[in-house]
């Protein structure tokens, strides 16, 4: 099967690496792709939101199967004109993606169904918004609805900082329209997990449980970014919570999009929080995480190609989903300055024998070379029976790699090695 894959990060380079692995792939096609990916598919510059572009490219190629990863794409409903082509898709329809293209629709739909979540209020106004700011108490989280970079969640600890927030995003338009409607939330405190699943609609396999990385300095310090590095699994993931996840969220969760007329197929992604009170859902992504899909897919040991199309067919019940009891470990190397300034344009260099895997995000070619191009440059990634080995090889492969301006955290991994420590 010949395979159109949309994106251009370290996610996609992969899934798309993890789909070689099946018998039945053949070429691939990635828009708009990166320097890194050109070593596993064929790129093409035509951006992941361009979906006349990839429309017209589909119609040439005539792709046999169809992967869409990001979420403005998938919210935009590239999915349902792909399909309207007659080329089979992974990833949700457009009034299935918003369960993430809308922060209001999916509280909603968690109120509705009793999904346990965050309490919370709605705004269209700033100063209604302020009002109730005033009275709430603190810590609290104020978010955007919509798409917003994984940037629209602000945590403020006084009305100074809620005041600041809610200009931001209702006055200023930092995040465009997506901060039009807001959300203030209650904080929850306890560890985070995120847990990525197949599901054809029907049927939900939650895929290992693993723990991002989000600030940009070791130490939990400085900005939040798009994720510095993750683990897999994530030790605060017992088997007993995640038999109560499946029974209070993750089914809840399925069926509740299907009596809304929402189907949901594809990868969702569940954000949670594991609380005193019990595991609650945080967010809902419409899609494969990043860097999350970087540690859980090297341990994926089935057929990626043949689950993506049981997902879409509806035979996800009768399909082998096999995880490694292994672990995994990526340690992001990043523009320093990222999220913030930083520059780009230097020539990667990358081991010519390696141990383990390195995922290319934010780097393009320039004269037959490898340049940054990006503030997350790649991820090197190590999988190993154990967290420790699997943590130490993903540092040893990230030592071997060079650029100017590299930057790393020196943490990635230490909080979940203390867990299992406890």
């Amino acid at each position: 099967m010949n395979i159109l894959v949309i994106g251009g990060g370290g996610r996609e380079h992969a899934v798309i690496k993890t789909l070689k692995k099946s018998k039945d792939c053949g070429k691939i096609w990635c828009l708009p792709g990166n320097g890194g990916i050109a070593a596993d598919a064929e790129c093409y510059p035509v951006k992941a939101t361009d979906l006349a572009g990839i429309v017209a490219f589909a119609k040439e190629k005539k792709p046999d199967f169809a992967v869409v990863t990001p979420d403005d794409p998938l919210c935009m409903g590239l999915v349902d004109r792909l399909e309207e082509l007659g080329v089979p898709c992974f990833g949700p329809s457009k009034n299935a993606a918003v369960i993430e293209g809308s922060k209001v629709f999916s509280k909603e739909l968690m109120k509705k169904y009793g999904i346990p979540t965050a309490e919370s209020r709605v705004f269209t106004e700033a100063d209604e918004a302020l009002a109730y700011l005033r009275t709430c108490g603190y810590p609290a989280v104020v978010k955007a609805d919509g798409l917003a970079l994984g940037k629209g969640a602000v945590i403020v600890n006084s009305f100074g900082e809620a005041e600041v927030a809610v200009k931001d995003m209702m006055i200023d338009k930092i995040f465009g329209e997506s901060g039009s409607r807001i959300l203030v939330e209650e904080f929850l405190t306890g560890p985070e997990v995120s847990v990525l699943s197949f599901t054809d609609g029907n049927v939900v396999v939650p895929m290992v449980s693993s723990m991002d990385h989000k600030r940009a300095r070791t130490g939990d310090e400085g900005p939040n970014t798009g994720g510095m590095g993750t683990v897999a699994p994530n030790p605060y993931y017992t088997e007993k919570i995640a038999e109560q996840c499946m029974r209070e969220i993750f089914l809840p969760t399925i069926r509740a999009m299907k009596a809304e007329g929402r189907t949901f197929r594809g990868c969702l992604y569940f954000g949670l929080m594991l609380t005193p009170n019990g595991p609650k859902v945080i967010e809902y992504n419409c899609r494969f995480g990043d860097p999350e899909t970087q540690v859980v897919l090297p341990l994926l040991e089935s057929d990626l190609l043949k689950i993506m199309l049981a997902c879409r067919n509806g035979t996800l019940a009768e399909t082998e989903v096999k995880f490694s009891s292994g672990a995994a470990c990526c340690v992001v190397l990043a523009s320093d300055g990222y999220p913030q300034k930083y520059k780009t344009g230097y020539e990667i260099t990358l081991p010519k024998r390696k141990k383990g895997e390195i995922f290319v995000a934010g780097a393009r070619l320039e004269g037959g070379k490898l340049v940054t191009s990006g503030g997350r440059v790649l991820g090197c990634v190590s999988t190993a029976p154990t967290l420790e080995e699997a943590v130490k090889g993903a540092y040893a492969l990230a030592d071997t790699v060079r650029f100017g301006n590299a930057y790393k955290r020196a943490d990635i991994g230490k909080r979940a090695l203390a867990a299992l420590g406890d």
